[in-house]
C-alpha cells in the first residue's frame, strides 16, 4: 500500500467485495474476499473489518454481493423482502453494540419493503435494496467529511491552543480504515491537519487488540501527519502534563442523553480529561445515536474473547497469561455524557443546555431535520464564540455577550456549574472556601479550596482595575493569557502553572493554585529572602520559551501563523507601548511620582533628548520585531517561588516581540529590588549581604541564560529558518553568527531593563519595593537613585559587554 493510494478498508464494486484484514498490519494489505451474508458476519465478528460505520456498511455490502449471486431470480417480492430480513438479522448479530449496523439494517428493509409494498417482484426488491446499500457507500463518505469539518470548527472555537496548533488525542481507530474512507474523530484530526491547525495527533495503542498502534498510526503516518503514539495508561499523565488540548474520540452506540459505548478505555480517558479540564468530543453521525434507548444503562456490551488478554498481540500471538486465570474482556465500555463536551456529528455539534449533564439529543435531530444549522449555537442558543482571528481583533461585545463579573458570592456557582472543577475541589459549594487575593491592576483572583483539592480562578475585567471603568480594557487578554500559559507550559512544563479550565465569554481561567510557602518574589525580595534556584529557573524558562518560538527554531510558515495570532493582542500591546515608552518622558494624566522631591528629576527626564532618542529605538524594536513569543510582562510581580520552586503566570501581555524584552523586564526589576534594600534596611538587618546575593543573581541570570540558550541553538542549528545550515555551514561561522546574535540580545537587555526601571518610578504604576520603604527620606532617594542608574543604563549601555560590568557599576552608583 503506497503512501500516495488511499487508504481503503472496503473494496466494492457490485457483485464483488474485499475488506482489508485489519487483524494484521496494514501494509501487508492482505484483503478478504467475501462472497455472502456468512462471510461478512465472520469477518465482523472475527475483527477483519472494525469501525461502526465499516461495520454497517460492510454488512450490508456483504449481503448486497449475495444478492447480487442469486440473479437471475424470479418470485414474490414479499418472500425476497423475508429472505433479506433473516439475512439482516443474522448480520446484526454479529455485533450487536454497534446501532450502525441495526440502522443499516432497518433503513435498507424499510426501502425494500416499500418496494414490495408497491407490487414489485424479487428481482426489483432485490435491486431496491442493491442501489440501496451502494448508496449507504457514498453518503458514508460525505458523512465523514461533514463531521470533520464540523469537529475541527468546535475544537477550534473552544481552543486556546498555540504553538503550531492543536494537540488532539483519540483512542482506538476511527479512520479510513473503521468507515467507507476519511473517518469520523479521525476525520476532526485530518480537517484540523488540513486547515494547518494541529500540531500533533496523539493516538492511544488500545488495549487489548492494538488498533491504535496497528491502525490509527499507520494511517497517521501514511498521510503525514504528524503523531505520537502512546500507552492508554499514559494519556492521563501526558493530560496533566498541559500536552493534549482535546480528546475526540467515536463511537459505537449513543443514548438519547447522550451517554456513549465506545471501544474499552474510552471512559478512563473521559475521566482524566474532565479531571484535567481538557475538551473531551465525541464524533460519529447521526446513525450512531440510538434515540430508542434512554441512557447508557440500556446499551448490550458484548465480551471479547478472553485469549485478546491471555494471549500476545490481541489474541493472535503466544499465551503470555498463566492458565487458570479468569478473564473478564468487554470490547466497550459507557461514557456518561456529564464527560463530554459536545457530539460531533454529520448534521452538526450536539451540546447541552446550561447546568445540564445529558444532552437533549431528539430535540437536536427534530431542529436539524427543520433545517436549523445547530452547529453555528451554543447550548444557549448563542453564536459560539470564536478565537481572535489573524488581521481582524475580535470585538468584546461578540464574544463576551455573555460576560458577568463574578465577586466572592458568585464564584461557587460559577463553579458548580463546570463538573469538573467540582471533582478537583470535592465536596459541595458549603464545603469550599472562596478568597480573593488579587491585588494587581487590572485583575480579580480567587483561591478556592475544597475537601479534594484547590485552584486559582481569575477574570479579567473590561477596564483598568486599579483605575476604574474610565479606562476601557479588552477581554480578549485573558484568552491570549491562557494561550501563552499553555504554550510556555508545553516548552517549560516544570515552570508554569497548569491550566485546568478557560471560559472564554466569562474572560475566566483557572489553574493550579501554587499552595503556601509559594510566595510573589517580589514580596519574598522585600522581606530579604535568599531564593538559590532562582536565576537557574528564570534562564531555563527564557532560554526555552524565548529559543523555541523564534526563527532559530521555527519555519517562517509557522512563525508567521503565530505572529498574526498573537497580532490579536493589540490592545495589551498598546497598552504597553504608553505606559512604558511614551508616557513617562510627556505630561501625562497617569504619571506619577515622589512629588516634590523628584520634580527636577522628572524636568530633567522629560527634556534629555539623548533618552528620548533610546526609547524611540526600543520602542520601534517593541513594535516592529517579532522575534519570539513573550511573557510580555515578566516582573517580579509575576513570579512565584519557594526555595525549590518557581512558577511563572500573568502572561496576558503575551505576544510576538523583541526578546530582550522579557529579559529586561526581569532584570530590570532585580535591580529596582537591589537599589531598594537600603530603604529596608535596619539597624539589625543592613542588607548588605542580601544585596550581594541579589547581585549574584542578576549576573547568573543572564550567564545561564546565554548558556542555556547556545545549548539550545547547537542542539538544533538549522532547525529554523532563520540561519540554514546549507548557507551557515562552518562552526566558525556559527560562532560568528552567535556572538552578533547574543551581543545585541544583551544590548537590548539592557536597555529595556532601564525603561521598565524609568516607568516604574514616575509612570502610572509604582512597584512594591519602592512603595512599602515607610521613611520617605529612603524611599526618595532609592527612587532617584534608581532613576538615575537607569538613565545611564540607557545611554550608556553600548560600553556594556558583559554582565559582570553592568553588576559592578550597580554597585558603585549612587
Amino acid at each position: 500500500m503506497a503512501g500516495s493510494e488511499q487508504l481503503q478498508a472496503i473494496r466494492y464494486r457490485r457483485g464483488h467485495l474485499e475488506l482489508l484484514d485489519q487483524r494484521k498490519l496494514p501494509h501487508e494489505t492482505t484483503y478478504i474476499d467475501i462472497k455472502d451474508a456468512a462471510a461478512g458476519w465472520t469477518a465482523i465478528q472475527d475483527m477483519v473489518v472494525r469501525g461502526a460505520p465499516a461495520i454497517a456498511i460492510a454488512a450490508a455490502l456483504a449481503l448486497a454481493v449475495e444478492v447480487e449471486r442469486l440473479k437471475p431470480v424470479s418470485g414474490n417480492g414479499l418472500a425476497a423482502v423475508n429472505f433479506l430480513k433473516n439475512r439482516l438479522d443474522y448480520l446484526v448479530s454479529s455485533r450487536p453494540t454497534a446501532v450502525n449496523l441495526a440502522d443499516a439494517a432497518t433503513t435498507l428493509l424499510k426501502l425494500s419493503q416499500k418496494a414490495a409494498d408497491e407490487g414489485a417482484d424479487a428481482a426489483a426488491v432485490y435491486e431496491t435494496y442493491l442501489e440501496g446499500a451502494e448508496k449507504m457507500l457514498d453518503a458514508d463518505v460525505a458523512s465523514n467529511k461533514a463531521i470533520g469539518a464540523f469537529g475541527a470548527d468546535a475544537l477550534l472555537q473552544g481552543s486556546t491552543a498555540s504553538g503550531n496548533g492543536m494537540r488532539v488525542l483519540t483512542h482506538c481507530n476511527t479512520g479510513s480504515l473503521a468507515t467507507s474512507a476519511y473517518g469520523t474523530a479521525l476525520g476532526v484530526i485530518r480537517a484540523l491537519h488540513a486547515q494547518g491547525k494541529l500540531e500533533t495527533a496523539i493516538c492511544t495503542e488500545t488495549r487489548p487488540y492494538n488498533q491504535g498502534s496497528r491502525l490509527t498510526a499507520f494511517e497517521l503516518v501514511h498521510d503525514k501527519i504528524p503523531a505520537v503514539l502512546v500507552a492508554d495508561s499514559a494519556a492521563a499523565s501526558m493530560k496533566s502534563l498541559g500536552r493534549v488540548d482535546a480528546v475526540v474520540v467515536g463511537a459505537d452506540r449513543i443514548a438519547a442523553n447522550g451517554d456513549t459505548a465506545n471501544k474499552i478505555g474510552t471512559y478512563s480517558l473521559a475521566i482524566s480529561a474532565f479531571h484535567h479540564g481538557v475538551p473531551f468530543y465525541v464524533a460519529a453521525p447521526l446513525t450512531s445515536i440510538d434515540t430508542a434507548i434512554k441512557s447508557g444503562e440500556e446499551i448490550i456490551i458484548e465480551q471479547r474473547s478472553p485469549k485478546e488478554l491471555t494471549h500476545a498481540h490481541g489474541g493472535q500471538g503466544t499465551q503470555i497469561a498463566a492458565n487458570g486465570v479468569g478473564v473478564w474482556n468487554p470490547a466497550f465500555d459507557v461514557t456518561p455524557a456529564r464527560l463530554i463536551t459536545g457530539i460531533i456529528t454529520d448534521q452538526g455539534v450536539i451540546t447541552k443546555a446550561a447546568n445540564s449533564d445529558v444532552f437533549d439529543i431528539p430535540a437536536f435531530i427534530a431542529e436539524s431535520k427543520e433545517g436549523c444549522p445547530p452547529s453555528t449555537k451554543d447550548s444557549n442558543g448563542m453564536a459560539a464564540p470564536r478565537s481572535p482571528q489573524a488581521g481582524s481583533a475580535a470585538k468584546d461585545g461578540d464574544i463576551h455577550a455573555s460576560f458577568k463579573p463574578l465577586d466572592e458570592t458568585l464564584v461557587a456557582g460559577y463553579v458548580e456549574s463546570q463538573p469538573g472543577l467540582v471533582t478537583i475541589l470535592g465536596g459541595t459549594s458549603a464545603d469550599w472556601n472562596v478568597k480573593e487575593v488579587g491585588d494587581g491592576n487590572l485583575n480579580f483572583v480567587y483561591i478556592l479550596t475544597g475537601p479534594k483539592g484547590s485552584f486559582v480562578l481569575k477574570q479579567a475585567l473590561p477596564y483598568v482595575r486599579c483605575v476604574g471603568e474610565s479606562w476601557p480594557m479588552t477581554l480578549e487578554r485573558a484568552y491570549f493569557e491562557t494561550t501563552v500559559l499553555r504554550e510556555h507550559g508545553r516548552l517549560a512544563s516544570h515552570l508554569v502553572p497548569v491550566v485546568y479550565h478557560f471560559d472564554h465569554p466569562m474572560a475566566l481561567t483557572v489553574m493550579e493554585y501554587l499552595a503556601p510557602p509559594h510566595i510573589i518574589l517580589r514580596k519574598g525580595l522585600i522581606a530579604g529572602t535568599v531564593y538559590p534556584l532562582l536565576a537557574q529557573h528564570m534562564a531555563e524558562f527564557m532560554a526555552s520559551t524565548l529559543f523555541h518560538t523564534s526563527l532559530l527554531a521555527l519555519s517562517t510558515m509557522k512563525h508567521r501563523k503565530e505572529v498574526a495570532h498573537f497580532c490579536g493582542n493589540i490592545e495589551m500591546c498598546r497598552l504597553t507601548e504608553q505606559v512604558i515608552f511614551t508616557e513617562p518622558y510627556m505630561d501625562a494624566a497617569n504619571n506619577r511620582w515622589s512629588s516634590p522631591h523628584l520634580d527636577t528629576d522628572v524636568q530633567a527626564l522629560r527634556e534629555d533628548s539623548a533618552i528620548k532618542l533610546e526609547i524611540a529605538g526600543l520602542k520601534s524594536k517593541f513594535c516592529e520585531r517579532t522575534q519570539a513569543l513573550l511573557h510580555g510582562d515578566l516582573h517580579s510581580g509575576s513570579i512565584m517561588v519557594t526555595q525549590n520552586s518557581t512558577k511563572i503566570i500573568d502572561p496576558e501581555f503575551g505576544f510576538y516581540g523583541p526578546m530582550g524584552f522579557d529579559l529586561g523586564a526581569f532584570l530590570g526589576n532585580l535591580i529596582l529590588a537591589y537599589i531598594s534594600q537600603d530603604g529596608h534596611a535596619t539597624s539589625q538587618d543592613d542588607r548588605e549581604g542580601y544585596k550581594l546575593w541579589l547581585l549574584k543573581t542578576i549576573g547568573d541570570t543572564w550567564q545561564l541564560f546565554s548558556e542555556k540558550f547556545l545549548v539550545h541553538w547547537d542542539q538544533n542549528w538549522g532547525s529554523g529558518d532563520a540561519y540554514k545550515k546549507e548557507v551557515y555551514n562552518t562552526k566558525d561561522l556559527q560562532l560568528l553568527v552567535q556572538k552578533s546574535f547574543m551581543s545585541e540580545l544583551f544590548q537590548d537587555t539592557l536597555g529595556y531593563a532601564a525603561a521598565k526601571m524609568i516607568r516604574r518610578i514616575v509612570g502610572i504604576a509604582h512597584v512594591e519595593d519602592m512603595e512599602s520603604i515607610s521613611d520617605v527620606e529612603k524611599k526618595v532617594t532609592c527612587e532617584r537613585r534608581a532613576l538615575t542608574f537607569a538613565k545611564h543604563l540607557l545611554k550608556e549601555r553600548s560600553k556594556y559587554s558583559d554582565i559582570r560590568q553592568v553588576c559592578n557599576a550597580l554597585q558603585g552608583s549612587r
